[in-house]
Formats: structure tokens, sequence, C-alpha cells
């Protein structure tokens, strides 16, 4: 179900492929509170109808003949900032671009799926329905580069670390939808000497993870890389789990080092991988010495792993409202009573870097 407002919500479908339009709009007709009010076929005539339609959402394909969506998005966003989802490609080229297209503005991303297997057409409708879900929900982006709007603008803040003298030896970070954008922005502002391992939990596929691990290394000065089973979490690097599976932290000797699962050991997890389980065994292998970061995102992943880590100790911090493209994950934690801290987007790379 698409929230309940005033009116529906306006989208404009613009792709090349005429199987893509039909597929799509088919979707979103049958979604209650959606009216699609407009098609598009390439990249030039989307930004032509963006303009003149003003919807509240556009479905963006990738690849498309005149103007490809990239193009179409920067002008958008540059002219008149939309909520853009963009429709990839589940291949590493598709993944690159969706990266490129996130930085311009756009505010997520749906993986297309061309199979004809019935199985993947259902996947990919449900992908499609939630995150327009999220869509509807989701703050309006500023212009391309820029980011999203902030409700209320915070303020710029120098304050001593709200960690100082605490325990903590590893750094888990959780986010959904929003979260590749602001990963960056967090991951970006600490120090290339940071003495604890980070591991990241994002909502991706299996396609996506390595293509972004190696966009935010060659953007960081940390060393970041996709996890593989076996790895040793340590000082100085970013492992990001793995799509298409499950992510757990073990105690091995001295180390805490990485364990990959198939989704099918851990079936009550509908968010993959799931930062509940992420964060659930670090606390675990870490006996509470760790900080647990709550990023943007759809639903309450992370909730119940962040309330495990406080009862074993630890700390926690997350994104506040003002910064998230969606609230939901930081307010399941806030409302949990299991933040200790919150921050905007801007101050959160900081706080983490002041960690001893």
């Amino acid at each position: 179900m698409i929230p309940a407002t005033s009116s529906k919500l306006k989208v404009l479908i613009v792709d090349d492929s005429s199987f893509m339009r039909m597929a799509i709009r088919g979707i979103l007709t049958k979604a209650p509170g959606v009216e699609i009010v407009g098609i598009a076929a390439d990249g030039m005539e989307g930004v032509e109808k963006a303009l003149a339609l003003k919807p509240d959402l556009i479905t963006m394909d990738v690849e498309m003949p005149r103007m490809d969506g990239i193009a179409a998005l920067k002008q958008i966003m540059a002219k008149q900032p939309t909520r853009v989802l963009m429709v990839s490609t589940l291949t590493c080229e598709g993944a690159r671009a969706t990266f490129e297209a996130l930085d311009a503005g756009a505010i997520d991303y749906v993986p297309k799926n061309v199979s004809d297997c019935k199985d993947a057409q259902a996947m990919f409708q449900q992908a499609l329905l939630e995150k327009v879900r999220e869509a509807a929900v989701s703050a309006v982006p500023r212009r391309a580069g820029m980011g999203i709007v902030p409700r209320v603008a915070p303020p710029a803040q120098v304050r001593p670390s709200q960690f100082a003298n605490r325990r903590v030896g590893y750094v888990g970070i959780g986010a959904s939808t929003g979260g590749p954008v602001a990963l960056q922005e967090v991951i970006s502002r600490i120090p290339v000497n940071f003495p604890h391992g980070i591991v990241v939990a994002i909502h991706m596929p299996k396609a996506f993870t390595g293509p972004y691990a190696e966009r935010l290394n060659a953007k960081c000065s940390l060393s970041i890389r996709e996890a593989v089973d076996g790895d040793i979490v340590k000082g100085g690097q970013v492992l990001i789990a793995p799509g298409g599976m499950h992510t757990s932290l073990v105690r091995q000797g001295s180390n805490i080092v990485v364990k990959t699962s198939p989704t099918s050991e851990f079936p009550q997890y509908i968010y993959i991988p799931s930062v509940d389980q992420m964060i659930t065994s670090m606390a675990d292998a870490s006996n509470g010495a760790m900080l647990g970061v709550i990023l943007t995102g759809m639903g309450n992943d992370g909730f119940k792993g962040m309330k495990h880590l406080k009862e074993k100790g630890g700390l926690t911090l997350v994104q506040n409202e003002a910064t998230s493209t969606i609230y939901g994950m930081p307010r399941a934690c806030i409302d949990g009573k299991v933040a200790d801290v919150v921050l905007p987007l801007d101050q959160i790379g900081f706080e983490i870097g002041k960690i001893g």
C-alpha cells in the first residue's frame, strides 16, 4: 500500500523498452494511491515530460538512446528536483551506473530482471512496489550532487567525543534506502589511521556490493572492499557485507572474522544482508566492545541488533531525521530507546573518527 495522502502519487515512467514500460505501468496501475501521468521512451523525452507534468516520482531506465538515464537525471535535478527511482540491470556495469545516479540525486534503485521466469517477474513486481512505497515517504532531493533537502538544517557543532573513555574495538554500520550516498559521506570523514575495524551491512543485491566497495575505496582514505568468508576484521579497513547472503562475525582466538551464510540459514530475516544479524553477531564476538551505527533506511532492520548490543554494554549512534532519506531504521532505534547518540549525517563520520 502507498501511504495515504491528499492526492495520488503521480508517476512518470521512462524506459526505451516497450516491454518494460508496459510491465512497470501494469504493476503500478494496480497499486492503490498511484497514478501514471506519463510515459517516455528515452531520456530526452523523459526530461521534457518531467518538466511539463511535474510528477512526484520518476522511474528511470539507465541505458536509452538519444539521452541515457544518467544524463536525463542530471538535467531533471538541475531544473526541477524530483524523486527518481533508477531501474538498473543486475550487472557490474549496471551497478556502477546506478551508483553514479545515486550520487547525482536519485533516491534509490530497483534491480531489473528481464527473465521470462514467473518467479523473477514476481520478485521484480514486489521490489518495484516496495521501492515506490518507500519513495512516497522519502525526502525530496534538491539538485544533482547535493543529496537530500534536510527538513531542518542541522547546525554545525564542534563537541568532544560522546564516547570518550568507553570500550570500543569495532564498528558495525547498517543502512538501506539512501544508504549508499550516506555511507560514503560517513566513511570519507574517518581518518586513514582509524584503529578499529569496520563492517557494513547495506541492503543490496549480490551484483552490486563488489562494485560499490570498489567505488568507496576509490573515494575514501580507508581501505574498503567486499568481505569474503574468513576475512579478519582489522583497523584501517572497511568490509562491505556481500549481497545475496547474510554476514556474521565470529570470534577466532584473538581475532574477529567474517562468516558468510546462505539466506536459508536465517529465514527469519527478510532484509538481505541483515543488519540485525551482523550487529548481533558482532556484539557477541566483541563482548559488547563495539559501536553500532544505523543510517537512513526503510523498516526497522538493525533495531534488534542495536538492542542486543546495548544489553552487552556496547555503544550506539543513529542518523537524525532531518538528514535521513528514509527515517524508518533510525526511528526504530530511537523509539525503542536504544540510541545513545543521534547526529546529522555530516557529523557521524567525525564522531566515529574520534574513537581512540
